[in-house]
């Protein structure tokens, strides 16, 4: 079981989250709840699926979990596309968030190939986690 909290791709997945929620909530009323839905449940699932793989009991688990938050940014790249071809995103904000999410991505990749590569002992484990990418807390 590993602290999310001490994850710097958790802290990022966090703020992309809140990011999406505060475009989300700016879309017009009329027309677009379903992809307003849609665009906040894809994010809110990057950082839940990091915190559930935390909890997880082994690096294959964890590695799974993981894997469903690289989807979910796949997901959200998509649909912030849509949100800026229906023009009811600025460009701006797009590049913004679409960069965001990209980043947060590779970060998980990184993590992935890391704990799927790494021996099961919980202090080099919780030492890769810690920042997502050096190995270093």
């Amino acid at each position: 079981m590993q602290d999310y909290r001490r994850l710097r791709v958790w802290r990022k997945a966090h703020v992309l989250t809140l990011s999406i929620r505060r475009t989300a909530n700016g879309f017009p009323r009329a027309g677009y709840s379903s992809l307003r839905g849609q665009i906040i449940r894809a994010a809110e699932s990057i950082p839940c699926n990091i915190v559930e793989g935390c909890g997880a009991s082994s690096q294959k688990e964890l590695a799974r979990f993981l894997e469903i938050s690289i989807k979910s940014t796949l997901e959200l790249e998509y649909q912030l596309r849509l949100a800026k071809d229906y023009e009811i995103v600025q460009h701006r904000s797009w590049q913004a968030l679409t960069n965001a999410t990209i980043e947060v991505r590779r970060m998980l990749y990184g993590l992935r190939s890391k704990v799927l590569g790494s021996e099961p002992s919980a202090s080099s484990v919780t030492d890769q986690l810690n920042d997502g990418s050096t190995g270093n807390p």
